[in-house]
């Protein structure tokens, strides 16, 4: 059971208003949520990708990290790049590979120890500040990658065609 008592307040509306139990309308809430959230990361990257390429690196944080979570999905959950392997998978999104490297470890997406580069373990933890520039994607698909359960679910999502 949540310990958030602002969405206990949400859920027992829900359930008042639909009939629903707890469970359900619990449920139907983060469904809600998620679809949300997945409209929001296809709004945002849909239009910078064509042919799985990004035609240009966005300005806006919020954007540039959404875009950031789709690259990060073309990486392996665990698995140790050497610096040239990850080069060669960001050379399939944008020339610009060290930006794209850069952002992706100070967004802590990527770890880098030792010229060595993997994703990172666990989903990072935003400051306010952060989570005011981060899209609401992050934290519904993000801690599922390492395990590889969110990797399927945004692989390719935004690979649009020209």
């Amino acid at each position: 059971m949540t310990r958030n008592s602002d969405f206990k307040q949400v859920v027992r509306a829900r359930m008042a208003a639909t009939g629903e139990g707890y469970t359900a309308a619990r449920a139907a809430l983060q469904q809600e949520a998620y679809d949300a959230a997945r409209a929001e990361q296809e709004r945002l990257v849909g239009r910078l990708f064509r042919a799985g390429r990004i035609e240009r690196v966005p300005a806006k944080r919020k954007v540039r990290a959404a875009v950031l979570l789709e690259v990060l999905s073309r990486f392996e959950p665990g698995r140790v790049y050497a610096e040239p392997e990850v080069n060669e998978v960001l050379l399939g999104v944008h020339e610009d590979f060290a930006y794209l490297r850069r952002e992706l470890v100070n967004y802590h997406y990527l770890e880098r120890a030792d010229g060595r580069y993997r994703t990172a373990a666990q989903a990072p933890t935003r400051s306010a500040v952060e989570r005011q520039e981060i899209p609401a994607w992050e934290a519904h698909w993000l801690p599922g990658f390492p395990s590889g359960a969110g990797a399927g679910a945004a692989a390719g999502a935004f690979r649009r065609e020209p």
